[in-house]
């Protein structure tokens, strides 16, 4: 018999079926699932800003971008998640309409409750994604942006930015746009 406070992996099929019929959004790594967290006014500022500017700088283009409500599957480390923001370029992922396998860049807005899975084992797994060549962390509580970028040898680059003119970029879709532009009408909390 299985105990009350035992966790019973799930399968991919039985998450894929719970979510589509969720009321909440879950993520899903190795068999564990959990809720996402809501999100404050600055995250969602944010994630808006820079889903805008992607949108608008990859009119014409092959490739798409995404926020919150679509998922990432990770084949290689049995994950699904939502990042904040995603493109992919590849067109395997436009027959997909529940998930993307392809991402060219995801970013992550960081809170204090999700900050170390972001930096930790949610990029160990976005690692295992041979299409991913950018990884940005942006702080929902200041002006910063780390921002990794995949190397010819495999390597991941970090590159920090933290002031208002620094021009952010994401080398694999040739973009760039000032930092400030990332925080355009955000009002960070006070402490």
């Amino acid at each position: 018999m299985v105990s009350a406070a035992e966790k019973l992996p799930i399968t991919v099929e039985e998450y894929l079926q719970g979510e589509a019929s969720a009321e909440y959004k879950h993520e899903y790594l190795n068999g564990e699932v959990w809720a996402m967290v809501g999100a404050t006014d600055a995250h969602v500022t944010i994630a808006m800003n820079l889903g805008f500017l992607l949108k608008q700088s990859l009119k014409g283009t092959p490739c798409r971008a995404y926020i919150s409500d679509m998922k990432v599957n990770v084949e290689k480390a049995n994950a699904f998640f939502y990042p904040d923001v995603l493109v992919t370029c590849n067109s395997k992922d436009r027959d997909n309409t529940l998930f993307k396998q392809h991402p060219v860049f995801i970013a992550e807005m960081l809170s204090p409750s999700t900050e170390a899975f972001d930096r930790g084992q949610k990029f160990s797994a976005y690692r295992q994604l041979e299409s991913l060549q950018t990884y940005w962390l942006i702080d929902s509580r200041k002006m910063s942006v780390d921002c990794f970028n995949r190397t010819d040898n495999n390597e991941w680059l970090l590159h920090g930015y933290e002031k208002a003119e620094e021009i952010v970029r994401i080398p694999a879709l040739d973009l760039e746009w000032p930092l400030q532009s990332l925080y355009e009408e955000v009002l960070f909390a006070q402490s």
